[in-house]
């Protein structure tokens, strides 16, 4: 995510007014772990945009019925496929970009066999040209 997205702002009264929920819905979700708001030195929460995100996931997975327990599960689970999704997709750049090498390298170690290749099909055409005239 980017600087801006997990930058603690709010502080508990504004992110509940934003959010619509009540101050104590946060620090319950804080209590069950599925909140993890930062904290200034004094020891007073600040959430971030990223913070509204999970909240609203949060939201929307209590209103189609989990529990608290469900959503913490699944949240992990999701965090888990972008994580895995993440690195799929370095590994498949990684994996391209070797392949590419690869192909750039036989294809400069091709240039002097299909030099000799050309040259030998261009001496041979050359002779059955001659041989053919002979005939």
């Amino acid at each position: 995510m980017s600087d801006r997205s997990t930058h603690a702002v709010y502080v508990i009264s504004v992110f509940a007014e934003i959010a619509g929920v009540h101050p104590q819905t946060l620090r319950n979700y804080e209590r069950s772990g599925l909140l993890n708001p930062q904290r200034t030195s004094g020891g007073s929460r600040r959430f971030s945009d990223a913070d509204l995100a999970a909240l609203r996931r949060i939201q929307d997975l209590t209103n189609e019925g989990v529990n608290l327990g469900g959503v913490r599960r699944i949240m992990k689970l999701e965090a888990e496929v972008a994580r895995l999704h993440d690195e799929l997709a370095t590994r498949a750049q990684e994996a391209q970009t070797s392949l590419d090498e690869t192909h750039r390298h036989y294809r400069r170690d091709l240039v002097p066999v299909q030099n000799t290749i050309a040259i030998f099909l261009d001496a041979q055409r050359r002779g059955r040209g001659s041989a053919g005239g002979a005939k």
